[in-house]
């Protein structure tokens, strides 16, 4: 199946329309895990609806041709990134009508990354921006991630499709929270160490 899955990737991404509608209908459950997924990050503050979020991620992604995933996981990551994105525009678009175009940051002493539960609209505008920053120069963190808190895999999974150990995931997910934190609280941008 995953040799399957990566050869509609790759034909997808050399512009085979028929392959991008395949690799969307073999993954649209996937991918509807992840929109509802991302939903439930985002808590009650953003009120897309998953399929709506889905869709829209989709023609994103399809409206970017010079875009190429070369495996599942990629794939899945980039996706996921879209949906953030969405979120982040659409919290970022209702809080600007609610407040006249203010914001005010709220993340002192927040937990940065749960485990679980959900995260405001602005909370989430702040952690993408902190994402976009660690990946510019740790863009493996910066996928683990969106896989981990955004898509929901675990520490094994990621592991097994990165061909590491889970206690590499570990570790550097532990590195990634301390940077993302660093950076929302105002620390300064991400560094690598």
């Amino acid at each position: 199946m995953d040799s399957e899955l990566d050869a509609l990737i790759q034909r997808a991404d050399q512009a085979d329309p028929v392959a991008s509608e395949q690799l969307f209908r073999m993954l649209y459950h996937e991918l509807h895990r992840l929109a509802e997924m991302q939903l439930r990050r985002a808590n009650a503050s953003v009120t897309l609806g998953t399929t709506t979020l889905l869709h829209e991620a989709y023609l994103n992604m399809t409206g970017r041709p010079q875009l190429a995933f070369p495996d599942r996981l990629r794939f899945l990551s980039y996706a996921s990134r879209a949906m953030r994105g969405l979120i982040i525009d659409y919290a970022r678009r209702r809080r600007a009508r609610r407040r006249g175009s203010r914001f005010e940051v709220t993340l002192e002493g927040a937990d940065l990354l749960p485990e679980t539960g959900a995260i405001d609209g602005l909370e989430i505008a702040n952690l993408g921006d902190a994402l976009d920053e660690l990946a510019a120069i740790e863009p493996r963190l910066a996928q683990l991630v969106d896989l981990h808190f955004f898509c929901g895999f675990s520490f094994i999974e990621i592991a097994a499709l990165r061909g590491v150990s889970d206690r590499t995931i570990q570790r550097d997910w532990r590195k990634a929270r301390a940077l993302l934190h660093r950076s929302i609280l105002g620390d300064g941008e991400p560094t690598s160490g």
